[in-house]
């Protein structure tokens, strides 16, 4: 505080004890100012959080928002909720077009076979998908996966029947016999593949596309510049567990996510998590090119209102040094 105790005891009683009421109030809005609320929902990408946590190496000016899908993420910043969020890069362009100023600080994983079209094995084919009933979460990467499946099999929208669903509601709906494929990820690929789904279609055939990023809504950045680099910071420290421990790394993520083992090998085996080096060489340019690649395919394909400037969208200042300090 700026006020020393010394010069507090100068002070009449009464000064004191108004000084001393008013503390709690002006503690808790300092305690407010530094506090970074973080949306965040189940993604093999963003385990080094949770892991974070965990270990007890997420700052305690962190204030995590857990969802369970991203529309959950998605909701709680266009309502003001959050002051950061860990997003696709496509959802970050559609928060954008909405209206949400979000800037990339940090990139956690390119996926790179992690998003798949799983379909029922009398499905062999992507051709075979006319006239089946699709289930797809109401998001960026769900309409961009689905509108370069049906572009692979030569399908137009209308050969599909689409239902929107959440990533949580669809293994219900697989069991239940309501849906014939879906567009998903993990955890829910691993549930749907244990109910025979084969995979027909995945995020290998958009190489360098599907960025899992960490954004930050730009006017709520001053005055939470520390958590956000102790943030930045936790998370690395998480990846290094996950890379040095890996095995443990594994275990914690399978009980968390409810899933086995073998199918969180499976999940991280599709994505590419880069360390600090590896943030800066896609600050550099591919996650840019990334960016004007997404802004022509979802204009393209109706997902974006307009192409957005992209104007404040990287900010690569809050990643740790070269010497790996923050």
């Amino acid at each position: 505080m700026a006020t020393s105790i010394p010069s507090l005891l100068r002070r009449s009683f009464l000064l004191q004890t108004l000084a001393l009421a008013a503390a709690p109030v002006w503690l808790a809005a300092c305690s407010r100012e530094r506090t970074l609320a973080l949306g965040i929902h189940p993604w093999i990408g963003y385990e080094s959080i949770y892991l974070a946590r965990e270990f007890g190496w997420l700052p305690t000016g962190i204030d995590l928002h857990e969802g369970k899908v991203a529309q959950d993420t998605l909701a709680a910043l266009q309502a003001g909720r959050l002051d950061a969020a860990c997003l696709t890069l496509d959802e970050v362009l559609s928060a954008r077009a909405a209206g949400v100023a979000l800037t990339v600080v940090l990139v956690f994983d390119v996926s790179a076979g992690a998003d798949v079209l799983l379909a029922r094995p009398g499905i062999p084919r992507l051709e075979d998908l006319a006239g089946k009933r699709i289930a797809v979460e109401r998001s960026a990467v769900g309409g961009l996966m689905l509108a370069q499946a049906l572009e692979a099999a030569g399908l137009a929208a209308e050969a599909v029947t689409v239902l929107d669903l959440r990533q949580d509601a669809m293994p219900d709906a697989w069991r239940a016999g309501r849906i014939d494929a879906a567009i998903c990820y993990e955890p829910t690929a691993s549930l749907l593949r244990r109910e025979g789904a084969v995979a027909l279609f995945d995020s290998r055939r958009l190489p360098d596309t599907i960025y899992d990023v960490l954004a930050v809504r730009g006017d709520r950045l001053p005055g939470r510049e520390e958590a956000l680099r102790a943030l930045i910071a936790a998370h690395f420290r998480g990846l290094e567990h996950v890379r040095r421990n890996r095995e443990d790394a594994l275990y914690r993520i399978a009980q968390r996510q409810g899933v086995h083992v073998a199918e969180v090998r499976r999940a991280l085996a599709g994505v590419s998590l880069p360390d600090a080096g590896g943030n800066r060489h896609h600050f550099m340019g591919p996650l840019d090119a990334a960016a004007r690649r997404l802004n022509a395919l979802m204009v393209q394909h109706g997902l974006l209102p307009r192409t957005d400037g992209l104007q404040a969208l990287f900010d690569p200042s809050h990643l740790p040094g070269e010497s790996g300090a923050p």
